[in-house]
């Protein structure tokens, strides 16, 4: 089955042989794609909510995939049991729901090969967490989809090398490889934080507030780096 361009090069970074977990499933479209591949050993379809993985059976089974994907309901890694799968995926969430699903099994995920996370915000916490709890960034990509850019951001378990917090925020390894589409993502960010700026500012507390001046430290970090793009 023909997937969009964000699930596409998610999938494109499940190495062949993968045992997988597809946490937030969904429909299972990501799942089923890569059951049917034919390179990867065994596939978890799992979600919290009942209606989309009654979706994702349905489809499942028009496919034929039945013996080759596991549907299950369940909050999180909880679906998996321990060395089932050596590759876990995590897409279409924030960074910070991201962190509540790995931080309680932490011990699980630093047993696997390969997280593959693609954060709809809250990208920079996340990177962050990784790399203070025994991950190494390995690969990082920007995807555009019908408008919008998203961050995929592939972990594995080992020591990270943050020699910049700032710079492991807003994607180090995007920055190396010159992502095509990283000076407009992050010309957005700066948008973004400008307009926090501004808000700030009107607030009771003005530029004294405690995030003004961690957040011009970005602004400053970011508009260095763009004019180097």
């Amino acid at each position: 089955m023909k997937l969009g361009a964000r699930l596409a090069a998610i999938a494109a970074y499940v190495l062949p042989g993968s045992r997988v977990a597809d946490i937030g499933t969904d429909h299972g479209y990501l799942a089923a794609h890569l059951a049917a591949r034919g390179d990867v050993g065994f596939v978890i379809a799992g979600d919290v909510n009942e209606g989309p993985l009654a979706t994702a059976r349905e489809l499942i089974n028009n496919l034929g995939l039945t013996d080759k994907i596991a549907v299950r309901l369940g909050d999180g890694l909880a679906v998996v049991r321990p060395e089932e799968v050596d590759t876990v995926v995590i897409a279409g969430m924030g960074g910070t729901t991201m962190i509540h699903i790995l931080t309680p099994q932490t011990g699980l995920a630093h047993k696997l090969k390969r997280l593959i996370l693609q954060p709809m915000v809250g990208a920079g916490t996340l990177r962050l967490w990784l790399v203070k709890n025994g991950f190494c960034l390995v690969d990082e990509r920007l995807v555009r989809e019908e408008g919008r850019i998203y961050e995929i951001i592939v972990a594995e378990p080992g020591p990270g090398t943050p020699d910049n917090l700032l710079s492991v925020e807003f994607g180090s390894l995007l920055w190396e490889k010159r992502d095509p589409l990283l000076k407009e993502y992050w010309q957005q960010i700066l948008a973004h934080l400008q307009a926090v700026q501004e808000s700030l500012r009107q607030s009771t507390q003005g530029s004294q507030h405690p995030k003004y001046r961690e957040n011009m430290e970005k602004m400053l970090f970011l508009k260095e780096r763009i004019r180097c793009l």
